[in-house]
């Protein structure tokens, strides 16, 4: 067994900025599995399948192999990644969890306009008819002709609308103004800058700017201001002072904030269409159940059906900090599971400070944790079974499988006995889903 000193120098090379140092060191790491000679805890329920990766934001700066691995070594039962409009990080997480042997699912998350909740704020506060969104179990990040053009607006939009909050901060905090192209794209591993990349750029450039601490700090108390004694601790934490430049200049009512409309985000219906002809699964992203969008479970829930949603996240911790949000917690839920609606939970990740899994022993989320289970087994089973065409709400699933509490079970099943080494050596694939269910049921792992 490798000692965890000599694990260090290759644990950090998974954070390498070079690609080829993180392959290099990823190869390393699955022949140490391989061997049983990387420790490990033991495999149980926790599982994490809404990661962002350094190809959005990263509040640790994790790279998609450094999650494969974390997920590998702490004995997670899944790993999901998701970054903000891109799908940049499908192909190296891919193939970093299938050389771990860990199940898996890579997603994409952006916002978009739901006309038919235009008049109130649903998931992202204070912008009615905006909705987080997400497309779960994608497979590759080659994409099908029919879906290239709208994955490159989906970016390009992205791009445009952090330069022009970066061009109206800029204005706002002057004389330190950033230059998008030098001192915010190097913070990224493909040009995907993010709100948060534009404040930790303005954090670094006025450390340059204001070399002092006295200088520093008399600069943010003006602009953000603050009293000159709370800004000289708030330059201290740079994680407190990011979110701070944040809420000031980018949230609503701060130099830098857009006000979206209809037209600033794909419908609904036009990222649905091309989360499904990728092969993937369109999933609601559940906030909190406070806003007047959530409040009425029911029609949030059957709108989003309708629309070809055909799963639910949540971010549990949202859900912790009160009584009524642990209530709303459950209401959705047992809403989900009347409706036989697969749940599927993360942390996001997309901030310092955030967990790296979520305790599904603790309270309030224990009652929950076969749901939660459940959830991460059939998003694993559709990426494993996505390889032969045959995901989650593919042809061959509505015709095998038209019902939801059958289909969850046999992609259930598909992500609790199987991993990706284990789907590769099944050869001869029947067509017949009974077949099929005679191959798992005989499997004794």
């Amino acid at each position: 067994m490798i000692s965890k000193e000599e694990l260090k120098p290759l644990e950090q090379e998974l954070n390498s900025r070079d690609r080829t140092v993180r392959r290099n060191a990823m190869a390393e790491i699955a022949s140490l599995c391989r061997n049983r000679q990387l420790p490990s805890d033991p495999p149980g329920l926790l599982h994490n399948m809404h990661c962002h990766t350094c190809y959005s934001y990263n509040g640790y700066g994790f790279t998609p192999a450094e999650i494969a691995y974390l997920a590998r070594k702490s004995g997670w039962l899944a790993a999901g990644i998701i970054d903000f409009d891109v799908l940049d990080a499908v192909d190296e997480f891919r193939s970093c969890a299938e050389q771990l042997d860990i199940n898996y699912s890579c997603g994409i998350e952006t916002r978009v306009f739901v006309k038919e909740l235009a008049d109130m704020a649903i998931n992202s506060p204070g912008e009615p008819g905006v909705a987080y969104h997400l497309g779960l179990g994608f497979t590759s990040g080659t994409l099908p002709p029919c879906a290239k053009e709208f994955a490159h607006t989906l970016r390009a939009t992205a791009r445009a609308r952090v330069e022009l909050v970066c061009a109206l901060v800029n204005t706002e905090l002057d004389p330190l103004r950033l230059d998008f192209e030098t001192d915010v794209l190097p913070l990224t591993p493909a040009g995907n800058a993010t709100e948060r990349h534009l404040c930790q750029a303005y954090r670094e450039k006025a450390g340059q700017m204001f070399p002092t601490r006295a200088a520093r700090a008399e600069f943010w108390s003006g602009k953000l201001k603050l009293p000159t004694e709370d800004a000289e601790k708030l330059i201290d934490d740079p994680v407190r002072l990011e979110a701070k430049i944040r809420s000031v200049t980018m949230k609503l009512g701060g130099a830098g904030y857009i006000m979206p409309t209809p037209d600033s985000f794909p419908t609904l219906e036009a990222f649905n269409e091309f989360v499904i002809s990728c092969g993937a699964i369109p999933a609601i992203a559940w906030l909190h159940g406070l806003s007047a969008g959530e409040a009425d479970v029911d029609r949030l829930l059957d709108l989003h059906q309708e629309k070809g949603a055909a799963m639910l996240n949540i971010i549990p911790d949202r859900n912790l900090g009160s009584a009524r949000c642990i209530a709303e917690l459950d209401r959705v839920i047992a809403a989900c599971e009347e409706r036989d609606l697969p749940v599927i939970i993360g942390t996001e990740m997309n901030a310092p400070g955030q967990k790296l899994v979520d305790d599904i022993n603790a309270e309030p989320l224990r009652k929950h944790a076969a749901t939660f289970a459940h959830g991460a087994r059939i998003l694993a089973g559709h990426t494993l079974f996505s390889k032969l065409g045959r995901g989650y709400l593919s042809d061959w699933a509505q015709r095998e499988l038209p019902g939801r509490l059958k289909r969850n079970a046999f992609y259930a099943q598909l992500g609790e006995r199987f991993t990706p080494a284990r789907f590769e050596n099944v050869s001869d694939w029947p067509e017949e889903v009974t077949k099929i269910r005679m191959i798992i049921d005989s499997v004794g792992f």
